[in-house]
């Protein structure tokens, strides 16, 4: 295991570190060329990488630190001012995502069952997307970086809502008490994190504060003991990660942490965008290929001209309506996720997991093209939009 694992790491990274080469060369994003490296070394590429589910695993903690530190940054009042306002608009953009997908699976031949999911899939924007081709500045900021955080946050309770159905493995029916289990965790998580910081973590982290080792150590314990409790709750890791990180935004300590986890975040990042690529079956491309391009089509249409209708309607100006329409105009890691737990409680088929799965990549690679050539962004090629 352990020489199959550094044998991964090798071709992922060194790999990684070719094309991303090429890619700046030829100025081009690098998370397209990180999927693009999966798919050639996947197992339906070239087959260097054959078991690419320790990767996945590992990849998702990259997901778990980037809500950490997106937490980290976010002052818990000006977060709830922010989820007020952005309630409205996220649920009902969320519902004309959802019916539009539904339509577009219809239209091609998809049952009922796999309709409603492909609609489910369609209703979420990628947080790793959003929010890593915001500047930092906008993010920690401005209120473009408050609001787009929002509507993710709202979106990623949503999306548990509808894991809940899915894992129940009947579309028709949903566990009550578990649900209502879990719109009871969200607040008693937050109360306990809170308390939990104030009592135990920053009394540790002032006695202790010379210890720039120890500080390290306690922030990941505490956002991945965090993120464990979320999803034993029925809550999902990346909330209890953005507990986490919010429980302690308020602390002098916050920006400490928050840079030193940077490089470990896209560590893990960099394995997410391969796995992505790695787990695309190329093979039943030939099926889908028509519907995904027009599920892709309609999403990367439909999402900016929604987001920025609604949030105009609720006094934004347009300007920021459309950037983040643009920003949000792709769907979400959670749609792969339920694409795979519908796959495997044989709610869909094969053909319409790779469907969800290929509107997924399609709109991350073109949605981050729209962002890194037009808006203000962290790896943008152009001097004039390029904004850490």
């Amino acid at each position: 295991m352990h020489d199959s694992l550094l044998q991964s790491f090798f071709l992922i990274f060194t790999g990684a570190a070719v094309i991303a080469s090429i890619a700046l060369y030829t100025r081009q994003p690098l998370l397209v060329a990180y999927i693009v490296l999966g798919g050639l070394l996947g197992p339906f590429g070239f087959g260097l990488i054959q078991d690419v589910s320790l990767v996945t695993d590992m990849a998702h903690i990259g997901i778990i630190f980037l809500l950490f530190l997106l937490g980290l940054d976010m002052q818990p009042k000006s977060l709830l001012n922010v989820l007020r306002k952005a309630s409205i608009v996220g649920v009902l953009s969320s519902a004309i995502f959802a019916l539009t997908g539904y339509i577009i699976g219809y239209s091609f031949g998809y049952s009922h069952t796999e309709n409603l999911i492909i609609g489910m899939a369609m209703m979420f924007s990628s947080t790793i997307i959003g929010i890593k081709l915001l500047p930092t500045t906008v993010l920690h900021h401005k209120h473009t970086g408050e609001l787009m955080v929002g509507l993710l946050l709202l979106q990623d309770f949503l999306a548990i809502i509808c894991l809940m159905i899915l894992l129940s493995g009947d579309m028709g029916s949903i566990n009550l008490p578990a649900f209502g289990m879990t719109l009871l965790a969200l607040p008693l998580l937050g109360a306990f994190a809170f308390a939990f910081v104030r009592f135990i973590i920053l009394p540790l982290i002032h006695r202790f504060d010379r210890f720039h080792e120890y500080i390290f150590l306690l922030a990941i314990g505490w956002c991945m003991g965090l993120a464990q409790a979320a999803q034993v709750l029925g809550l999902s890791a990346e909330i209890g990660a953005f507990i986490a990180g919010i429980s302690i935004a308020t602390s002098p300590i916050a920006q400490y942490i928050a840079i030193n986890l940077k490089p470990l975040r896209d560590f893990f990042l960099i394995l997410f965008f391969f796995s992505l690529g790695a787990r695309f079956n190329l093979s039943l491309l030939g099926q889908v290929w028509l519907a995904s391009a027009v599920l892709a089509s309609a999403v990367l249409i439909i999402k900016p001209l929604t987001f920025r209708f609604l949030l105009h309607q609720h006094s934004e100006t347009q300007r920021l309506a459309w950037d983040i329409g643009f920003r949000l105009g792709q769907i979400s890691e959670f749609s792969l996720l339920i694409a795979f737990i519908a796959t495997s409680n044989a709610l869909i088929s094969e053909k319409a997991s790779v469907l969800i799965q290929a509107t997924a990549i399609l709109t991350f690679l073109v949605s981050s093209y729209i962002v890194i050539f037009n808006y203000p962004n962290p790896i943008a090629v152009s001097d004039r939009l390029r904004r850490d």
